[in-house]
């Protein structure tokens, strides 16, 4: 199988705080009467296999593309234990997520097993007028402070409340306590693990069990980062032109997200040479490639573009916008020494090979 861009079902997962907004917010078509808490968009994990909507590899798993494909699929970026390296989800709180915590890579080794690292950020797609996002301590909290915080049922004073707007992204790497505030929607871009510790859930009672959930509090004091907190917010780089615009939202070492947005009736060729993921905000269009049909995508579709696609273009049928996610690789020429910069003092002057010329000669 020649490799193609990939376009997949999504995987719906109900949640004691999810709701129906991501029919609204996500355009998907939502399983009836459930409240559905999370749509895995792209991911390679045993607790979800994505499946290709279309095209030639329609019916295939990533997981089956990942092994078949290899670095065709995903370039110099690199498998993450074994699986496709990101996990791409949209989230749906009608009320407050737990208070949580993911691994980082220390207590990911010490524990083993199932237990992975998990970096993670949140773009916000829709907050009522009250939404709000969880994220860090308050100045002055200490591991006893928490602790204290944690016996005395008053977890949430010591928790960093951020009132949020759509349009903003938030990175929150391993290590780092958060949750998602109730009437808030995001785009999830994380690393690919379901490790979660809950510290506090809000006193929620689980209508299934009629009991709280279980709550993981020794696992979580010993991964929290009580040091100090940046809030989240990267500084953002912009570049536009008239048809086009890119902002670069969060970059660290495994993931970068940037916001794309592109006019209507444009065709543009896709640089090809390392694996893109497409999570689409607004509009439509397709990718054209090889001598067969398009591949079509639309709002609420991510698309997956291999890494070895080679000439392919996109066409936007109507003003669209996209989050960009890449894995951050190396640079060839990393190792390379740097020029003198005494050698570009005159301005005027270019360097072509190992001649100087003045720009236009």
């Amino acid at each position: 199988m020649q490799v193609c861009p990939l376009v997949f079902n999504p995987i719906y997962k109900p949640k004691i705080w999810g709701g129906r907004s991501l029919e609204s917010v996500a355009y998907k078509k939502l399983p009836p009467d459930e409240p559905i808490g999370e749509s895995w968009e792209l991911a390679d994990l045993d607790e979800g296999q994505s499946i290709v909507r279309s095209g030639p590899a329609q019916g295939a798993t990533l997981n089956q593309l990942v092994k078949e494909w290899g670095t065709d699929l995903i370039g110099r970026a690199g498998l993450f234990e074994g699986r496709f390296p990101l996990l791409i989800k949209f989230l749906d709180a009608r009320e407050h997520l737990s208070v949580q915590v993911h691994p980082d890579e220390a207590m990911a080794k010490r524990r083993g097993g199932n237990v992975r690292v998990k970096n993670e950020a949140w773009y916000i797609l829709h907050a009522e007028p009250d939404g709000a996002i969880y994220r860090g301590f308050v100045d002055g909290v200490t591991r006893d402070s928490f602790v204290s915080a944690i016996e005395s049922g008053t977890v949430t004073e010591t928790l960093r409340h951020i009132p949020v707007k759509p349009g903003e992204c938030y990175y929150l790497p391993s290590g780092t306590i958060h949750a998602l505030g109730a009437g808030v929607v995001v785009a999830e871009v994380q690393t690919p693990s379901d490790t979660t510790y809950r510290v506090y859930d809000w006193d929620r009672v689980d209508p299934s069990t009629g009991q709280g959930r279980t709550l993981h509090v020794d696992e979580s004091l010993e991964c929290i980062n009580f040091g100090l907190d940046d809030g989240g917010v990267q500084e953002r780089s912009h570049v536009a032109s008239v048809w086009t615009s890119v902002t670069r939202l969060v970059r660290c070492d495994s993931f970068m997200i940037e916001r794309v947005r592109m006019v209507e009736g444009i065709e543009q060729d896709i640089p090809t040479g390392e694996m893109v993921v497409w999570i689409l905000l607004e509009g439509s269009g397709e990718v054209q490639y090889g001598s067969g049909p398009s591949e079509p995508f639309a709002r609420g579709d991510t698309v997956l573009i291999p890494a070895a696609l080679g000439q392919a273009r996109i066409k936007t049928n109507e003003d669209c916008q996209w989050l960009e996610a890449t894995i951050p690789v190396s640079s060839e020429l990393a190792d390379h020494p740097r020029p003198d910069r005494s050698e570009f003092a005159d301005p005027r002057t270019v360097q072509i090979g190992v001649s100087r010329q003045k720009p236009g000669t």
